[in-house]
C-alpha cells in the first residue's frame, strides 16, 4: 500500500459517495487507474464494504448501552456457541471479546430503557454460557464514527 492507495482510503472515508472521476481529480490520478486501485482496495480487502451512516434515533433506538459480559466457561464450544447467538441477535451494534474480564464487550440499541431491559432479561440473559452481564448505560458520544487514520 502506497501513498496514493492511502490518499484513496482517506477520501472514500470522507465520503464513499465520490464517483470514480470525482475521486481521481481529488487525488490527482486519471480515472483508469483509480478505478483499477479501487478495485483492488476492495478486492485485497483494504476496503471491506460501503453503507449509509444511519442516525439511530431517526429510527426509533434512541437507548443505547454497553454491555459487559462474563461467561460460565470459556471452553472453544461455549464460546462460539454465545458469539452465533450473539451474532444473531440484531440490537448488537458491535461486540469484542476482551482478555481478562470481562469476557466481552458487547454495545446495543434499543428503543428505550423498558425495551433495554426486556433485551437484557430476555435475550441477552439466556444466550449460551452466560453467568453474569454489567451494563452501562450511553450518557453522550463524544467520537464517533470516526475514519481509521491512513
Amino acid at each position: 500500500m502506497d501513498a496514493i492507495d492511502r490518499n484513496i482510503l482517506s477520501e472514500l472515508q470522507g465520503d464513499g459517495r465520490l464517483t470514480v472521476t470525482e475521486l481521481a481529480d481529488r487525488i490527482g490520478l486519471s480515472v483508469s487507474p483509480t478505478h483499477r486501485r479501487v478495485r483492488e482496495l476492495e478486492q485485497t480487502g483494504a476496503i471491506r464494504g460501503y453503507r449509509a451512516l444511519v442516525d439511530p434515533e431517526s429510527v426509533g433506538l434512541a437507548f443505547e448501552a454497553l454491555v459487559f459480559v462474563t461467561m460460565k466457561q470459556e471452553d472453544r464450544e461455549t464460546l462460539l456457541g454465545f458469539e452465533k447467538a450473539l451474532s444473531a441477535v440484531p440490537n448488537v451494534l458491535q461486540a469484542q471479546r476482551l482478555f481478562g474480564d470481562p469476557d466481552y464487550l458487547v454495545r446495543v440499541r434499543t428503543a428505550d430503557l423498558a425495551a433495554y431491559a426486556e433485551l437484557e432479561d430476555n435475550t441477552l440473559a439466556a444466550l449460551p454460557g452466560v453467568q453474569r452481564l454489567n451494563s452501562t448505560l450511553v450518557m453522550k458520544h463524544v467520537v464517533t464514527d470516526r475514519a481509521i487514520p491512513v
